[in-house]
């Protein structure tokens, strides 16, 4: 087995971040922020060059990918701090292959034994994630309506800006690609309150907390540089 690669998504940007992304380098793990340029600007969802980010983890010898990511719950019962290990997304907004030279259709989603390996770690590791859910892939960067949530809440659990297009870049690369997503904010609507960046940031700053303690727990489970 290769190595293991570890994307990180806002949840890593604030406070804590950098303790985050030790406590996955300190495994031997390859990291990558998502979010983050090379000269170290914020990028936003939209605006990010998947394959770029990608591409190299083959290089370095990965061949599994565990991606974080921030989401907005579309379900009450999935409140601030859940986490959430989806089976399946939608993405309407994604057509053609990433590649301009994929000729061949492609059957695109998250590795179901990568999968399963992950959330058994993550248990032994005192932190259970739901298992299973449908995220659904939002262009962003504006939080969605009322009205959209209500259409998105139907057919999905969380909605987040990234994830989907990372797993259908990982999969046409070779890597097995799971996600851990972790609801910081109750999407526009479920809440009494308006959805707010504000709000959003403050669970995010309690979540990495939670978020660095289980990777830290996690990443030995997983063998991170191999075995």
């Amino acid at each position: 087995m290769g190595r293991l690669a570890v994307i990180l998504g806002t949840n890593a940007l604030g406070p804590g971040g950098e303790e985050i992304a030790a406590a996955a380098a300190e495994q031997g793990a390859a990291i990558v922020q998502r979010h983050r340029s090379p000269e170290g600007l914020f990028v936003l969802p939209h605006a990010i060059n998947h394959e770029a980010q990608l591409r190299p983890l083959v290089e370095q010898g990965c061949d599994r990918v565990l991606a974080i990511g921030s989401v907005g719950s579309l379900r009450p019962e999935l409140g601030v701090g859940s986490l959430v290990c989806p089976d399946d997304f939608i993405a309407l907004n994604l057509g053609e292959s990433t590649f301009a030279d994929q000729r061949a259709h492609t059957a695109p989603g998250f590795d179901p034994a990568w999968r399963e390996e992950v959330i058994a770690a993550w248990s032994e590791g005192g932190q259970t994630p739901h298992d299973g859910g449908v995220y659904w892939q939002a262009r962003g960067p504006r939080f969605e309506t009322p009205a959209e949530i209500r259409l998105m809440a139907a057919h999905a659990h969380v909605v987040g800006m990234t994830i989907a297009t990372e797993c259908v870049v990982a999969t046409e690369l070779g890597l097995a690609y799971a996600a851990l997503c972790v609801v910081d904010n109750l999407a526009n609507g479920l809440a009494a309150e308006p959805v707010s960046v504000a709000a959003m940031e403050a669970d995010r700053v309690v979540n990495a907390e939670r978020l660095r303690e289980g990777l830290a727990a996690v990443l030995p489970r997983l063998g991170a540089v191999g075995r």
